[in-house]
């Protein structure tokens, strides 16, 4: 029975998609729940998978190629078994693409076409796709790659028809200036739209703070392994303390968790809290949900699970779409002090930064104390001055005396 393989429904905010790898070509076996095909999106990495046990009969859409939302990508025959010439292809590329150290090589059709026809090694190939697939950008990467490893014939015995050959490997490796030019990826060319209509579109402002971090740190390593032992292995750190003090002070001023809308401001009974999480593919802010009815511990083991998912390209679109707020911390990468831009439609956004340890003087004496500094970015259209301020004074009270955050004064 032929199956018709479909892109998945997409959610309204996503317009369509576009082929980035077929796992599988034409007359190739499948298991079911198989990956078949990953459709990139301009927020998240689909994948769809077989249906059933049996081989996929027909792709209709290509690799670059633009889907959209349930349109028909390929065909897929039930129960059916690979045909003689999808074996007899997939041999010599599994020779080819072979075995490192015992594991065998995870290929895509376009990387191993271009394998077979410049007589690559696949094993001298370091694919940075998924699971360490080797795409095509790793062979084309890898052509482009000087052979500085390759040894020089021994000078005795090297002959005048070699020396000019020996110039260019010479000019390759040390006067070449290499340029390679790859297509932005829906993700990346989607962060670049919105950063750009963030700037373009909002009154935006910013305002800086600074807190005394030795409170939390010290609360953090009283209780540090006892936290870890008491939640199951989840880790006490420093975002969780944000996060929560982020909710009080939006339930403090309401404004800084409103969006607009047209001529309307939309004020939200909720603390949905993004998270802004780093990937090799760009930026992403998933989200915690009803983040004020969350405990610390939930928060951490949450933020974990988004980082690990996103890494591995499997966030959902549910669980980037929405929020009213966001924290991004650039101090993890070693970021002193920035400027965070707005994640529209919200009209807030705050940045952690390093903690940094710096003599501050302290009922008139010079202490040396682990200062971060807090960036607050906002729309000046709908938050004045004063109420940044005073959110950002109020994140501030909050994190140097950790206990207001548990009794909410």
């Amino acid at each position: 029975m032929t199956t018709e393989i479909k892109a998945p429904t997409f959610p309204e905010s996503v317009a369509d998609g576009t082929i980035a790898t077929w796992h599988k070509q034409p007359g190739e076996a499948c298991s079911r729940d198989e990956l078949i095909v990953d459709i990139e999106t301009d927020k998240v990495v689909l994948e769809v998978v077989a249906p059933a046990d049996g081989v996929l009969e027909e792709i209709v859409k290509g690799e670059g190629e633009t889907v959209l939302s349930d349109e028909l990508i390929g065909r897929f025959k039930e129960g059916a078994t690979a045909s003689k010439q999808a074996a007899d292809k997939a041999a010599p590329a599994e020779d080819s693409a072979g075995a490192k150290n015992g594991a065998d090589l995870k290929v895509s059709p376009a990387a191993r076409k271009m394998i077979e026809e410049n007589g690559l090694e696949a094993t001298a190939i370091e694919g940075t796709g998924k699971g360490g697939l080797i795409t095509k950008e790793d062979v084309v990467a890898h052509m482009e790659q000087p052979k500085a490893t390759d040894k020089p014939a021994p000078a005795a015995k090297a002959s005048a028809s070699q020396a000019p050959e020996k110039a260019s490997l010479d000019n390759l490796v040390v006067g070449e200036r290499v340029e390679k030019r790859v297509p932005m990826t829906r993700l990346r060319a989607r962060i670049a739209e919105r950063l750009l209509d963030a700037s373009q579109s909002t009154a935006m402002l910013t305002t800086f703070n600074e807190v005394n971090m030795k409170p939390v740190m010290e609360l953090r390593s009283q209780y540090k392994e006892l936290f870890e032992k008491t939640h199951n292995g989840t880790r006490l750190g420093f975002m969780g303390f944000f996060v929560k003090a982020a909710c009080e002070a939006l339930k403090r001023f309401p404004a800084v968790n409103a969006s607009l809308d047209g001529n309307d401001i939309v004020y939200h009974g909720y603390q949905d809290i993004g998270v802004a999480v780093s990937t090799d593919k760009g930026l992403v802010v998933p989200v915690l949900r009803d983040a004020d009815a969350m405990g610390l511990a939930n928060v951490e083991d949450k933020i974990r699970d988004f980082g690990l998912r996103a890494r591995d390209g499997k966030l959902g679109i549910d669980d980037i779409q929405g929020g009213t707020f966001t924290i991004t911390n650039g101090g993890v990468f070693g970021s002193l002090l920035s400027t965070p831009i707005l994640n529209p439609p919200q009209t807030a956004i705050l940045g952690m930064h390093k903690i940094q340890e710096r003599p501050m003087a302290v009922n008139g004496q010079v202490e040396i104390l682990p200062m971060m500094y807090l960036a607050l970015s906002y729309d000046h259209r709908l938050i004045d001055g004063k109420e940044a301020v005073q959110f950002l004074v109020t994140i501030k009270d909050l994190i140097e005396d950790p206990a207001r955050i548990l009794l909410e004064v």
